[in-house]
């Protein structure tokens, strides 16, 4: 069985090509406002911090800000802490969870970090309610030097001075149902390969970078978490997404041989969330609160750590 023969765009076993592309291209629409719920929310931060515009997105006829919220007075002597969300922009709670931590808890950080957030990477993807950018592109999977993806790129030409600086860099994702039922069938179907049906992990959980695991960093940021939210459990064969947990709540990537965002650093931490919001033991605000924990877990035990 194949996504192929189910997806509707696509011969099975073939790749798309530009032809595809654009065919699907037309099956997505505007679902809300990337001005209205994101960029309002950041306007609002400009007193408190430093609010610049890092790039813009040109897909004609639409143009897209991408904004970064910095700490006001940089202070070099000071540890970097870097927070990203909506790599995928239609994994909400990323987006929200950031915001709702400059709105809530950065203050608590004032003087003792520099603090770097870029609460949405894909607002076109945001605004859709998608994973990929309108080139059927993963951002997730394109961030490196020449990145095709736009979104990539743009972060990687701001994060990449800090390459050797960062001390931290957390960023904010969720796993939803609709990876089965959209997301992974019309991967299947671009790339021309078959679909193996897969399962959702029922709670939060942690990817790890391989390269530098840091299992008391991922531990701090799954116990503060399991204070708002329950924390998936391993699937019947010891995996979650088809990766082996390695600590409760933990799987490991290579963060950088998939072009991954908590890759484009060295930093000393680093890690990915996973909120799952459709679950029915958490709601919207669980989803929110159980990012914006993570995120001060992770300054915290990178504080804690040097």
């Amino acid at each position: 069985m194949t996504s192929s023969a189910f997806y509707p765009i696509g011969t099975p076993g073939t790749p798309w090509g530009p032809a595809e592309v654009a065919a699907w291209r037309t099956l997505q629409s505007r679902k809300r406002s990337h001005a209205d719920e994101v960029l309002g929310r950041i306007d609002a931060l400009r007193g408190r911090f430093e609010v610049a515009e890092y790039g813009r997105l040109d897909y004609a006829p639409e143009q897209y800000p991408l904004h970064v919220v910095k700490s006001r007075d940089w202070d070099e002597a000071l540890p970097i802490m870097l927070v990203t969300g909506g790599v995928h922009g239609y994994e909400t709670s990323g987006v929200h969870g950031a915001l709702q931590f400059l709105e809530r808890d950065a203050a608590r950080y004032a003087g003792r970090i520099n603090l770097l957030c870029v609460p949405c990477v894909s607002p076109w993807g945001y605004e859709r309610i998608h994973r990929w950018n309108p080139d059927a592109l993963d951002p997730n999977r394109n961030f490196r030097e020449h990145s095709p993806a736009q979104e990539s790129a743009a972060l990687w030409r701001l994060l990449s001075p800090l390459r050797d600086r960062a001390r931290m860099h957390i960023d904010l994702h969720e796993t939803t149902d609709s990876d089965e039922s959209e997301f992974r069938p019309a991967l299947a179907a671009r790339d021309g390969k078959p679909y193996g049906p897969g399962t959702i992990p029922d709670g939060f959980y942690l990817c790890a970078d391989s390269a530098r695991p840091e299992p008391a960093f991922q531990q701090a940021v799954v116990a503060a978490v399991a204070r708002v939210t329950h924390i998936a459990p391993a699937d019947p064969d010891g995996t979650i997404i088809g990766s082996p947990v390695v600590a409760h709540g933990v799987i490991e990537y290579d963060c950088r041989k998939l072009g991954l965002c908590a890759g484009i650093t060295d930093a000393h931490y680093r890690t990915t969330t996973e909120v799952y919001p459709d679950s029915p033991r958490a709601t919207p605000a669980q989803c929110n609160d159980a990012q914006a924990a993570a995120v001060c877990a992770a300054i915290d035990h990178a504080l804690a750590h040097g």
